[in-house]
This record gives structure tokens, C-alpha cells and sequence, in this order.
């Protein structure tokens, strides 16, 4: 089963469609492909109507939220891979996903909250492919008042 039907199944057992691909909100690109490996830029949670979950957890928002968040900035990298490759399937395996997560000084959930891309890619690319290394890092603000900013690192075929 290919990578995109993986996803289309995935995403239909949620009740949810692949976004398009967000706009940058300044000056970089997306995605930048550097040999056989492609590096999203920063994404933030837009939800399917392209409106950006904003909060901080431990203060606005629960870990669950910023789950569910976590789970569209997901989506909208893989929105933009397929922007930029045309297909999906062009996707080895995930290398390296970077989670920040705009909460309280309290708040140590962190890695809960970067699951939610995590599980999707792990969903989408198969328990070995889709996991690799991560990094999920509490911070005090981010851009646009977003809970999560996540980045991820991908080998292509």
C-alpha cells in the first residue's frame, strides 16, 4: 500500500482531509531538498479551514489540544512534502522530527504533545519508517500565539 493511501485511509478513520499546503508567513522556503534528504521549515497548526490554533499549554490549553495541534502542524508538513515532491511516495522514512511547544513554565508534557505528529507519522509511513529521532523542547512564546511549531527531516527515494 503506498504512502498517500496510507494516509487517505488514516485520515478518513479521523474524519479529517490533508490541508493544502500552508503559505510561508515570511521569507524561506517550506521545504528545501538537499540531496536525498528534505527539510521542512517550521509549521504551525493551521486546522482543515486554515485557521491557526493559538494558546499555551498549562495555561490555555491541555495536553490533548495541544495534541490534536501537534497532529495538524503534521499535517501541514505533509501538506507541503507533497506540494514540493508532487507524490508522497517519494518518502523513505522520516529522519528527524524538532517539537517545540509554547507552554507554561510548569507544564512537562512536552513529549506528549509532539506525539500527535509522532503517531501520525508513524501511521503514515509504518512503525519503522515513520519514527525516528526527535526532540520535543518547551519554550516561552512562538510565532502567531501557536502552541506547537514543529519541523521535520525527511530521506526521499
Amino acid at each position: 500500500m503506498s504512502t498517500e493511501t496510507n494516509l487517505n485511509a488514516k485520515l478518513a478513520k479521523l474524519g479529517l482531509q490533508l490541508p493544502p499546503a500552508p503559505e510561508p508567513k515570511g521569507l524561506y522556503k517550506s521545504v528545501l531538498i538537499c540531496g536525498e534528504l528534505a527539510y521542512t521549515s517550521g509549521h504551525l497548526p493551521l486546522d482543515g479551514a486554515g485557521k491557526l490554533i493559538v494558546g499555551r499549554l498549562g495555561a490555555e490549553l491541555d495536553a490533548e489540544a495541544g495534541f490534536k495541534a501537534a497532529q495538524w502542524a503534521g499535517l501541514n508538513i505533509l501538506a507541503s512534502m507533497k506540494a514540493e515532491l508532487g507524490s508522497l511516495d517519494r518518502i523513505k522514512r522520516v529522519v528527524k522530527i524538532l517539537g517545540l511547544v509554547n507552554c507554561a513554565a510548569e507544564f512537562t508534557a512536552q513529549p506528549a504533545v509532539v506525539n500527535g505528529c509522532s503517531e501520525l507519522f508513524a501511521e503514515v509511513f509504518g512503525p519503522e519508517a515513520g519514527v525516528g529521532a526527535r526532540s520535543a523542547v518547551g519554550v516561552a512564546s512562538l510565532p502567531l500565539g501557536a502552541p506547537v511549531e514543529i519541523e521535520a527531516v525527511f530521506e526521499l527515494q
